[in-house]
């Protein structure tokens, strides 16, 4: 494993965006870990997790690439730090675009905060964490011209999380792969569940054991009964 993937593990823990006990997700399922990342706050916090990101996109699409999408809201934030951390660590001026959650009329009308979208464009969708594919359902009609909302006729890269949680989505594969089936673009994390517990299992980190015995025998019964099917 990459040392900016351990590295990025260990950040996730101390900045309390990944945790482990009992939780309940959006889609109804008792899960032992959740990942939050709501709880980067500041803007030291920020500017690591863009930095972050830019290097997970570098190394699975490059840089050779228009605009990053940040689906409302918590894509807000990470497309502009990310946007900032290629400018800064890559040389490389990437416009950055999300969208509003209602139409605004009046001022700077219209769906899009930051960048327009134009026809040609090569786009990369960011967020934090993907498990049923809903955000994405919702954010290519409007980056596509597939309704009324479409911003423009132009390419979609690929997609990418902070974190493949690695379970089914809306039928038997996982989200991710779901995505990739059915919008024909790739998709990246820059780090797995299983590289989580891979780094944090029965290892210490600060003097505790975020993973033991007890914990993983949780996630691997999580994934017996969410896990993606086995091709």
């Amino acid at each position: 494993m990459e040392q900016y993937k351990k590295d990025f593990i260990e950040f996730m823990v101390d900045c309390g965006v990944l945790k482990f006990g009992d939780f309940i997700t959006k889609s109804g399922r008792k899960t032992p870990f959740f990942i939050n990342t709501g709880f980067y706050r500041t803007g030291s916090q920020l500017r690591k997790l863009g930095e972050y990101y830019a290097r997970a996109i570098n190394n699975k699409f490059g840089l050779d690439f228009d605009v990053l999408f940040g689906p409302a809201y918590k894509g807000i934030p990470l497309g502009v730090a990310t946007s900032m951390a290629i400018s800064e660590h890559f040389n490389k001026e990437i416009r950055y675009c999300s969208n509003r959650k209602e139409i605004k009329d009046h001022g700077d009308k219209g769906i899009l905060l930051g960048s327009p979208i134009n026809d040609g464009d090569r786009i990369i969708i960011i967020e934090d964490v993907t498990t049923a594919g809903t955000s994405i359902q919702e954010t290519m009609p409007i980056i596509h011209k597939q309704s009324a909302l479409a911003q423009g006729e132009v390419t979609v890269l690929g997609l990418v999380v902070s974190v493949d949680r690695m379970e089914r989505g809306q039928g038997s594969q996982s989200a991710l792969k779901e995505i990739e089936d059915t919008y024909k673009f790739a998709t990246t994390a820059i780090v797995t569940m299983d590289e989580v517990v891979e780094h944090l299992y029965n290892k210490p980190y600060k003097g505790n054991i975020i993973i033991d015995d007890q914990l993983k025998k949780s996630i691997d019964a999580y994934y017996q009964q969410y896990g993606p099917e086995q091709s």
